[in-house]
């Protein structure tokens, strides 16, 4: 087996192991229409994976300390009901389990709310793979500010060069350049690999599927 690049394995959720990005988008659409500020579809998807400060602020313009309040609990609201439609992407659990059995530490660093997170963890049942998690309760500046990393550096103990980030948005790469980790992306967000590169992704996967078929020739392995 090749030789490991790292210790621990930070993973995205939304986007890289749950199939929400585009769930997020529609209860963000749906918030903003019952407030009275209807937004476009590709402007919310751009901004999915933001701070939720940061994305209402982008979403709302100057109507953003007036109406973001009442944003975010509508989306809440519709973001709850699509919990049926959640699923994992295939090779999701597959993934985690042959880190966890290659000895690497397998840390889940996100920022969503700890009731987003606790339906994401029930669609994902990662069993007993997973040795630390992250979520907003951790963090005040959620990505691309670089908080949500090192929280989940600190918790599983390790440096930032000894980690190696996985996630689907340009926040995610762009988050890790600023705590010193390397990424790996994957384009299970909705975001280009292109883009993904130019935000500091150092590899780029079609999937977290692709990344376990080809995971002893990715960052995560030397020979």
């Amino acid at each position: 087996m090749p030789t490991a690049t790292c210790t621990a394995v930070l993973l995205d959720i939304d986007g890289t192991l749950v199939d929400t990005n585009f769930l997020h988008v529609d209860a963000w659409l749906r918030a903003c229409a019952d407030v009275g500020h209807p937004v476009d579809a590709w402007r919310v998807h751009r901004a999915i994976g933001m701070d939720s400060s940061t994305l209402l602020d982008t979403l709302l313009d100057d109507d953003a300390e007036r109406l973001g309040d009442a944003v975010k609990e509508r989306h809440a609201v519709h973001y709850a009901a699509q919990r049926q439609r959640m699923r994992r992407f295939a090779g999701s659990q597959e993934l985690l389990r042959e880190l966890a059995d290659r000895g690497l530490q397998v840390v889940l660093a996100t920022s969503a709310p700890q009731e987003e997170f606790d339906m994401i963890i029930e669609v994902l049942d990662p069993g007993d793979t997973v040795s630390e998690v992250t979520t907003s309760e951790d963090v005040e500046a959620a990505k691309p500010a670089p908080d949500v990393i090192r929280v989940a550096l600190e918790k599983a103990g390790v440096r930032a060069e000894d980690a190696v980030m996985v996630g689907d948005a340009a926040w995610d790469a762009e988050s890790s350049v600023n705590a010193g980790v390397r990424c790996i992306g994957v384009l299970s967000g909705g975001y280009g690999a292109a883009e993904l590169r130019d935000a500091g992704a150092v590899a780029v996967y079609d999937d977290v599927a692709a990344l376990l078929a080809g995971l002893d020739r990715s960052p995560l392995y030397r020979d």
